[in-house]
């Protein structure tokens, strides 16, 4: 095996939809990440491996590996990476990547997360993170707030446990919205695109231009509407930072969801 990746164990799988699912691997030895980075994980598939980056939703205080992953139904490594069950066994690029983590330079005390489906995960890694240090004695220097978007409630895969983390730290906001009312009678939380209902949480909360570091990661229609709505209130270039899962044009391009 090539000495640049890692074998790793999954330990557990959550599935949430037919097509979305959670799993937790073991690598072989740890993997040092900053939260918001991704990893790459592949699968042997012939004479090279087969692999595509992911968000790590992990906090990258906990021993094991977390990811929230889509399966993509004509993708080169999806299909495989979602038969594989706990016991079963990947592989991990040694390194983490991306710059993709909180602005904690910009000086800003608010942070305004906003995510699409899987686009949850770094934020979730980052949520983790600040809890356990929060629970360990540190004061949070931040207040986090993540406006996260699907079509359907059953697309938010940590809905409960961010909700949870909501009522139990003042510092840390939750906002689910879903886009597809008419599918979802039942669903008493937010309504609409994550663009059309930004504006209004960003007031709420008290997040302005001034103050806070904007973040935008998941689907690029989402990313390029988000972005039009905070510039258009007021936030500079450099306040806002984007994680694009995919190109708009083709499926199989983009990081860090892989296909």
């Amino acid at each position: 095996m090539d000495p640049k990746y890692l074998p790793a164990t999954v330990v557990s799988r959550r599935e949430i939809t037919p097509e979305l699912w959670v799993v937790r691997l073991r690598p072989q030895e740890p993997v040092p990440f900053t939260a918001g980075q991704y990893l790459t994980i592949g699968l042997e598939g012939g004479a090279k491996m087969i692999e595509r980056p992911y968000s790590v939703a992990s906090s990258p205080l906990e021993p094991e590996l977390e990811f929230f992953v889509e399966l993509v139904r004509h993708g080169k490594l999806t299909p495989q990476l979602y038969d594989v069950g706990v016991g079963g066994q990947v592989y991990l690029r040694r390194s983490a990547k991306g710059r993709f983590v909180l602005d904690v330079s910009s000086g800003h005390p608010n942070h305004f997360l906003v995510a699409t489906v899987t686009g949850v995960a770094p934020y979730v890694a980052m949520a983790r993170e600040w809890v356990t240090r929060a629970e360990r004695g540190e004061t949070v220097p931040h207040r986090l707030a993540v406006l996260q978007g699907a079509s359907v409630s059953t697309e938010l895969g940590y809905c409960d446990e961010l909700t949870r983390l909501a009522q139990a730290h003042p510092w840390f906001r939750y906002i689910p919205t879903i886009s597809r009312i008419w599918t979802d009678t039942d669903w008493k939380g937010e309504l609409g695109r994550c663009e059309d209902v930004a504006r209004k949480h960003l007031d709420a909360l008290g997040f302005t231009a001034h103050n806070t570091t904007a973040y935008a990661c998941g689907n690029p229609d989402m990313i390029e509407n988000i972005k039009g709505v905070l510039k258009r209130t007021g936030f500079p270039k450099e306040s806002i930072k984007e994680e694009v899962y995919w190109v708009a044009t083709t499926a199989e391009t983009g990081r860090p969801r892989g296909t």
